[in-house]
C-alpha cells in the first residue's frame, strides 16, 4: 500500500518512472494541454467539471509522493486585456501548501510563452489538466532528488 495521498494509478505510473530534472505540469482548465507539452509527456485529465479537480489538490498529492527542487509558476499578465496588478490568489495557496508540505521552496514566475517552452521540453513527463478555472493557476515541478 502507497503511504502518500496520491493514489491515481496512471500518475504513479509516470512518476515512478521520472527521474531528477523530470518535469511535471500541473495544467489549470485553460491551459492549451493538447499542443504545449514535451514530446513524450503524457496527459492525464482530471477535469471533470469546472473547480473539480482544482491545481492546489493536486499539488499537494504530489509533493507527497515525489522529491521536488523548483516550483514555476506563469507569469501573470501586467498590461492589457488580462492584467493584474499583484500575484494571483491561488499563489498564495501553493506557498501555504509548500509550507505544509515542510519544503522550502519559492514560486519562481516564468513569462507566458517561456512557461510554454519549459513544458515543451524532452524532460517533460506528464501534464495533469484539472478543471481549476483560476487565473494563472498553472505550476510547473521540477523533480529533484531522493534524498533518503
Amino acid at each position: 500500500m502507497l503511504r502518500h495521498l496520491l493514489i491515481h494509478s496512471k500518475i504513479n505510473e509516470v512518476l515512478g518512472r521520472a527521474g531528477h530534472h523530470a518535469k511535471i505540469l500541473i495544467a489549470d482548465g485553460n491551459y492549451p494541454a493538447s499542443s504545449k507539452m514535451g514530446p513524450r509527456a503524457e496527459l492525464v485529465a482530471m477535469n471533470l467539471m469546472p473547480g473539480v479537480v482544482n491545481c492546489e489538490q493536486v499539488l499537494k498529492a504530489l509533493l507527497s509522493a515525489i522529491p521536488v527542487e523548483a516550483v514555476n509558476t506563469m507569469m501573470y499578465e501586467k498590461t492589457g486585456q488580462y492584467a493584474l496588478s499583484e500575484d494571483p490568489p491561488v499563489w498564495a495557496d501553493y506557498r501555504r501548501v509548500i509550507r505544509e508540505a515542510g519544503l522550502d521552496l519559492k514560486l519562481e514566475a516564468i513569462e507566458k510563452w517561456s512557461f510554454y517552452e519549459a513544458v515543451a521540453t524532452a524532460d517533460h513527463v506528464l501534464t495533469i489538466q484539472t478543471g481549476d478555472q483560476q487565473r494563472f493557476a498553472n505550476v510547473l515541478l521540477t523533480v529533484g532528488v531522493r534524498m533518503d
